[in-house]
């Protein structure tokens, strides 16, 4: 049996009374619900992760730079502020360079009629930039208000549910190839 597959689960929005927080426990108790992974959640509003309170720990044990490092996959759970992404994200995004390379990141987006893809497709300019490696498919949330209830339960989660499986299996597929691939040879020995 493989090692189980590390992935972090990036909250991608600090606002007050954020939506992110819906959307990301969902997108959290379907990840639970699998085998084969171990779960690592990464929230910019977290006291230590926020540029607005100093930046990133980068040294203590347990740090967001050995969290980000350990590591093998991410989701970046986002919703679209004007077209793009929200800074904060940004900010946390650009704190390191070396921990996310030659790993898979999967996007969770949610927003008005667009479903926060617009945000997603900066999001891949970013990552490709740092080596990393954006999945293809994902899971997107159209008026993302109407489609959660008041408890944070979708009231139609088949479509999601659905592209949520095809999102994990391409990100479980890259994760390994990665890891394997990384532990076979340094990424940073390749050039």
């Amino acid at each position: 049996m493989s090692e189980p597959i590390r992935v972090a689960v990036i909250y991608g929005s600090t606002r007050k009374g954020r939506f992110c927080d819906t959307v990301a426990r969902w997108a959290i108790a379907q990840i639970e619900n699998r085998s084969g992974f171990v779960l690592d959640v990464i929230d910019p509003a977290a006291p230590g992760t926020a540029a607005n309170d100093g930046g990133p720990d980068r040294s203590t044990p347990g740090s967001l730079r050995q969290r980000i490092g350990r590591a093998d996959a991410f989701i970046v759970v986002t919703p679209e502020y004007n077209h793009s992404y929200p800074a904060p994200l940004k900010a946390l995004i650009d704190s390191f360079q070396a921990e996310w390379q030659a790993k898979p990141v999967a996007f969770i987006s949610y927003g008005g009629i667009s479903g926060g893809l617009r945000a997603v497709e900066h999001l891949r300019h970013v990552f490709t930039e740092l080596h990393a490696v954006g999945i293809r498919d994902g899971v997107s949330f159209a008026n993302a208000w109407q489609q959660f209830d008041a408890e944070g339960r979708l009231r139609n989660p088949e479509p999601a549910i659905k592209a949520l499986a095809t999102m994990f299996a391409r990100l479980a597929w890259w994760a390994m190839a990665l890891r394997n691939a990384r532990e076979a040879m340094a990424y940073a020995a390749a050039a």
